[in-house]
């Protein structure tokens, strides 16, 4: 008989299930009650019950652990002093979406070598979230691939979907069932309504097939998440963080029924891709806070130890805390934006 079917496959592996991988690198009780909190404060803030704003910041992705931990007790100390006024979520990205072709994030290719170790990925992934909670930092993720999420959504307490996916009713889907608050941002041209749809078909109940903790093909059944958010990170028309943007998305918002507030990211489009205008974006957004803007809950900074970006490569032959996608700002320009936030929030 003529074989009609996986053809284009070269192999199937086998994968560790989340419950193993949860049996492995198991949460604790501190860890537990660090993301259930933190995830209980972004929903206040969110929701305009809490004075404070938060600062979404790291890494563009993360892919090696040394450096990541260092950036993490850093943010740590700045979180202390700034914890009246500002919440610190740290970017702990595993996953990158691409428009063609690159590295696809640590989960895919931990050992930087084009091997696609996806097991090992997600045991790496795994430790980072647990090593930086239990430092005491709540973290942040894009959850591209739906599996993802019951490997590692249970450390995460807040969730991006990303421009590239907005529209996709899988992902409007996984985020109904996720347990914490996500944004949406808008979409690559910089259109805000595909993200306001979003929003509103994620607060709605859905089912769909996933997996469950087992490793099996489940059919989920959803609640809907009410804590769906619009992210406004600029388009190809350019950027959209501006007062009279956010002024309009107000209105959009308010027309579509959506309470939550709003996350502006100082990266991406906002910054014209030049990581060096991530300062530009965030001085402007504490001025709109300053006058009394409350329709913004926080902002989102690419930052790391060192300032740029580096080339992929092997891992012995990358500097110590530098991009290895995304150009970041630097620790020195991190702490100086997020003090300076800091003292305008009241």
């Amino acid at each position: 008989m003529e074989l009609t079917d996986n053809l284009n496959i070269k192999n199937f592996k086998s994968l560790i299930t989340p419950k193993k991988l949860k049996e492995e690198f198991p949460e604790t009780e501190q860890v537990a009650q660090l993301v259930a909190n933190s995830r209980n404060l972004i929903k206040g803030i969110l929701r305009n019950q809490d004075d404070r704003r938060m600062v979404i910041v790291g890494p563009c992705s993360l892919h090696e652990g040394k450096a990541t931990l260092e950036y993490a007790g850093r943010l740590r100390a700045l979180q202390d002093e700034v914890d009246k006024r500002i919440l610190i979520i740290m970017r702990a990205y595993f996953e990158k979406p691409r428009t063609s072709l690159g590295w696809k994030g640590m989960i895919y290719d931990p050992h930087l070598d084009n091997s696609y170790d996806i097991e090992e990925g997600l045991r790496k992934a795994r430790r980072l979230l647990l090593a930086i909670a239990q430092i005491g930092l709540p973290t942040a993720t894009e959850f591209l691939d739906p599996i993802i999420p019951q490997y590692l959504a249970d450390l995460v307490s807040w969730a991006a979907i990303g421009a590239r996916t907005t529209e996709s009713q899988i992902h409007r889907q996984m985020a109904s069932g996720l347990s914490m608050p996500v944004g949406f941002k808008n979409s690559m041209e910089g259109n805000i309504a595909p993200a306001i749809d979003a929003i509103k078909a994620a607060s709605s109940a859905h089912s769909f097939m996933g997996i469950d903790r087992g490793g099996r093909v489940i059919v989920a059944e959803t609640h809907g998440n009410k804590y769906g958010h619009l992210v406004m990170r600029g388009g190809i028309g350019g950027p959209n963080y501006g007062s009279e943007y956010v002024a309009f998305a107000d209105v959009l918002l308010r027309k579509a029924g959506i309470l939550t507030e709003i996350v502006i990211d100082c990266s991406h489009a906002n910054s014209q891709k030049d990581y060096r205008r991530q300062r530009v974006v965030l001085l402007d957004v504490a001025e709109q806070i300053r006058q009394g803007n409350r329709l913004i809950a926080g902002v989102m900074l690419e930052s790391f130890l060192n300032a740029g970006n580096q080339p992929f490569g092997k891992a012995d032959s990358l500097k110590h805390g530098v991009s290895l996608t995304d150009s970041c700002i630097g620790w020195e320009e991190t702490e100086e934006l997020i003090r300076y936030l800091s003292k305008v929030v009241t």
